[in-house]
């Protein structure tokens, strides 16, 4: 049997940005997605602390460094910048890595820069 657990995630990233002529996804800061383990192109979930949304996107790497959470496309009528999100990647595992599993946490600051 295989289970849905929780891979990496990005704790309390600010929104810095919002395209709607985009055609989707979220661009992130390339070091915040090494940090949580989260691929190029990967599935990715969008939780919105600050308006409640979700939303269901693949990840794009953006500039290193440079603090950007770009949502793009759709996802620009559910997320503002400025507000708070969590961006969260899953893995399928056999139950028995799955009770060896540590998902990765990146915790930022305001300005998205890892916090620990």
């Amino acid at each position: 049997m295989r289970v849905t657990l929780l891979k990496g995630k990005i704790h309390r990233a600010t929104v810095t940005d919002a395209n709607i002529d985009y055609e989707g996804s979220l661009t992130v800061d390339a070091t915040l997605l090494e940090a949580a383990g989260i691929l190029p192109w990967e599935l990715i979930h969008v939780w919105d602390i600050t308006r409640g949304t979700r939303l269901v996107t693949y990840a794009m790497v953006g500039e290193p460094n440079s603090g950007v959470v770009c949502v793009n496309g759709a996802g620009a009528h559910l997320v503002k910048p400025g507000d708070l999100v969590i961006v969260a990647a899953f893995c399928e595992l056999e139950v028995e890595e799955a009770r060896r599993h540590s998902p990765r946490i990146v915790r930022v600051d305001s300005r998205n820069q890892i916090i620990r």
